[in-house]
């Protein structure tokens, strides 16, 4: 299967045979399973996820059967993730892990209210965007500096700070503009941005890190010198997203290095996987986890789609359509592959859907492919 024809039929056609698996018969309220074969608790992280993706599709794609899936699954999150202040917790689980809030679950909690109103949803409006906003700003963000902390342990959360919860909230934020056209939400997208390039990026390389110290300084250790380029990408295209809403060019300069540094040092030259992103590399660009997940792939096909590069998102699309997923839009796909393509880590994980779906609609957008009547 091409991965045209594969970004084509993933709304049509391997969407709805996923969901004939992963969500249970009926109309009520209901969860996604967390990945084929796994019965274990269900995470906000898993089920915001897949609605979102399911009511970005179902607009994009004019699949009207989608929403009303989205809407089953965040009628599950709003019984039984969602608490009465509108922080959502981890997991449905047992335990104190499961019901702590992180501020990268409340991003997609976020994200996905967001999409249901831009798909036209009837069951969320504005209120409920901002009510998860107040639980955000009074509960997660550190008044200081304006980044988030990792979860509503504030400064006694783990010693790390991690870049991964304030990229998702620029992301939820930008949608949240997009589906209500409230400055405010802009306004707030412009503040996560000027806390991720003052605290995360490397001004060296222009890279972003994945790990500071508890109080935001770059550290030397493993942590503070890792590098992911799938992140360099997903910055890139928000940075770029943020930049069409507000005509600012340092934006797209910061993210054109995040861009170099991966595409000089981040990604399989040669091979069945060449162009393929490694999953992290050190501060100098050498490669330390060299084998190849799913989702940075989706993240630099999307940023080469909304540059215009067509050749670039094809020969991605043909990479994840081929070798990560099953023929012939069978619903199973795969997390990890070597260097040679061999499968190292075979879970279809639900979270990843996320990831292609975005792409896909990228794609439609550049017009590397047609996926529904709708417009991006």
């Amino acid at each position: 299967m091409t991965g045209v024809a594969g970004a084509e039929g993933f709304a049509s056609r391997l969407i709805p045979a996923w969901l004939a698996v992963a969500l249970p018969q009926g109309e009520g309220p209901a969860p996604v399973i967390e990945a084929l074969g796994d019965d274990g608790p269900r995470t906000t992280l898993a089920q915001c996820r897949t609605v979102f993706a399911l009511a970005h599709l179902a607009r994009v794609a004019d699949r009207p059967d989608l929403l009303d899936a989205a809407h089953r699954i965040h009628g599950f999150v709003s019984l039984h993730l969602r608490g009465a202040d509108w922080g959502h917790r981890f997991s449905d689980g047992q335990g104190p892990d499961a019901c702590l809030r992180r501020s990268y679950d409340q991003s997609f909690a976020l994200l996905s209210v967001a999409a249901l109103m831009r798909a036209g949803s009837d069951r969320v409006d504005a209120r409920d965007l901002h009510r998860i906003w107040d639980f955000i700003e009074t509960r997660l963000i550190e008044p200081a500096t304006g980044a988030l902390w990792q979860d509503e342990r504030g400064p006694d959360s783990p010693d790390t700070r991690s870049q991964n919860p304030q990229m998702h909230m620029l992301e939820a934020v930008l949608e949240a503009h997009a589906a209500t056209g409230d400055p405010v939400w802009l306004a707030r997208a412009e503040g996560l941005a000027a806390v991720g390039l003052r605290h995360f990026v490397d001004p060296a390389t222009g890279a972003v890190r994945e790990f500071t110290g508890p109080d935001l300084e770059p550290t030397d250790d493993a942590s503070g010198t890792r590098r992911e380029p799938g992140h360099q990408y997903e910055w890139a295209w928000l940075l770029h997203c943020l930049a069409d809403a507000t005509g600012r060019d340092d934006l797209r300069k910061a993210a054109a290095r995040m861009t170099e540094f991966a595409e000089t040092h981040g990604l399989r030259r040669g091979g069945p996987l060449d162009g393929a992103p490694f999953e992290a590399v050190d501060a100098t660009g050498r490669p330390t986890l060299p084998e190849h997940l799913l989702w940075p792939l989706t993240e630099a096909g999307k940023l080469h789609a909304r540059l215009g590069h067509r050749d670039r998102t094809i020969r991605i699309a043909d990479i994840i359509f081929g070798a990560y997923f099953a023929p012939d839009h069978d619903p199973r796909w795969i997390n990890r592959l070597d260097a040679e393509g061999r499968t190292t880590w075979d879970a279809a994980l639900t979270r990843l859907l996320y990831h292609v779906a975005i792409f896909v609609t990228e794609g439609h957008r550049a017009g590397c492919w047609r996926i529904g009547p709708a417009t991006a």
